[in-house]
């Protein structure tokens, strides 16, 4: 039987990169926003914006109830003490809120460029990232321990960093995957550990602008990111879907678009083959843009779904 604190992030949240483009102000006045139109969770990524434990605490300063989950912060911009300490400070300034995601691991001995800057590889991904929550763990703890400790979930796609996941923290976070993969994980992963899955929206009821918009964000991923590609392909997608530009078929199952009956059926999809929370990332020609008016008309349609059937009569 799952744990009851899963509910703690209800079955939808928000994930947005747009925070990294608006001034602090701004993205205080859109946390509170989402929180009075009923989400469970913030859920945010890490690149050159913010830096995701000063994003986090910005974010749960302007909101009194809702989760603030990092998804993720990428282990090669910080080492494991700054990491604990970091997420000790902010379970300490707001108990059960914060939910720490990790990710981030290079698996090859390469430099890979990240908008023009050079990060270098750190080993294999299980290896690494096993090795890394054991340095945190290691960490003395020279101020208040907070009680509850804060959660933690990887960015897990492969069997070994789901089995990893459901061994060493309360769960995963699976992002850029269709319905299959969450079904897939949740066998991997057993009945008690969190599966917060991400998925890509567009709210538009133009359907062949929409598919385009959805098109542009597939193919980014496949095309720039090894780890996505491989993924997609571990799913049963051939070179007929990735090479020379995303096939339909592999874009109708990463990105759900249409009206808000289209995304609600998606959502439901995904928590009745083993999600415990979907956290919906509009995508909009203007990214850096913050979504407000999407995330006000999708409100009514997503927030009120609860756990799937399904789901729950196959635990």
């Amino acid at each position: 039987m799952h744990d009851d604190r899963h509910a703690d992030l209800g079955p939808v949240g928000v994930w947005t990169f747009a925070f990294d483009a608006q001034p602090a102000g701004a993205v205080r006045d859109a946390a509170a926003e989402i929180e009075e139109l009923g989400y469970g969770a913030i859920w945010f990524g890490e690149a050159f914006g913010r830096e995701s434990f000063g994003q986090a605490w910005l974010l749960l300063s302007a909101t009194t109830r809702l989760t603030i989950a990092s998804g993720i912060a990428n282990i090669a911009f910080r080492d494991p003490i700054a990491a604990a300490t970091a997420s000790r400070t902010l379970g300490d300034a707001f108990p059960g809120r914060y939910l720490l995601g990790l990710g981030g691991h290079r698996v090859d001995d390469t430099v890979h460029d990240l908008d023009g800057y050079p990060m270098p590889a750190r080993g294999r991904a299980v290896h690494t990232m096993r090795a890394y929550l054991d340095s945190m763990d290691a960490v003395p703890a020279h101020g208040p321990r907070p009680d509850p400790a804060p959660r933690r979930v990887l960015a897990a796609l492969g069997p070994k960093m789901l089995e990893l996941a459901a061994e060493r923290t309360w769960g995963a976070h699976p992002y850029f995957v269709p319905v299959a993969h969450t079904r897939s994980a949740r066998q991997i992963m057993g009945p008690d550990a969190f599966l917060g899955v991400e998925l890509a929206v567009v709210l538009d009821t133009d359907v062949a602008r929409a598919r385009e918009l959805a098109t542009t964000h597939v193919a980014m991923y496949v095309q720039s990111a090894p780890h996505q590609q491989a993924n997609v392909r571990r799913l049963g997608f051939g070179d007929e879907d990735i090479v020379g530009g995303p096939s339909r078929r592999l874009v109708d199952a990463i990105v759900a678009y249409g009206d808000t009956d289209v995304l609600r059926q998606r959502v439901r999809e995904h928590l009745d083959a083993g999600a415990d929370h979907v956290c919906v990332q509009v995508l909009t020609a203007a990214p850096g843009e913050l979504p407000v008016r999407q995330w006000r008309e999708l409100a009514p349609a997503l927030t009120d779904l609860g756990t799937g059937a399904a789901a729950a009569a196959s635990r």
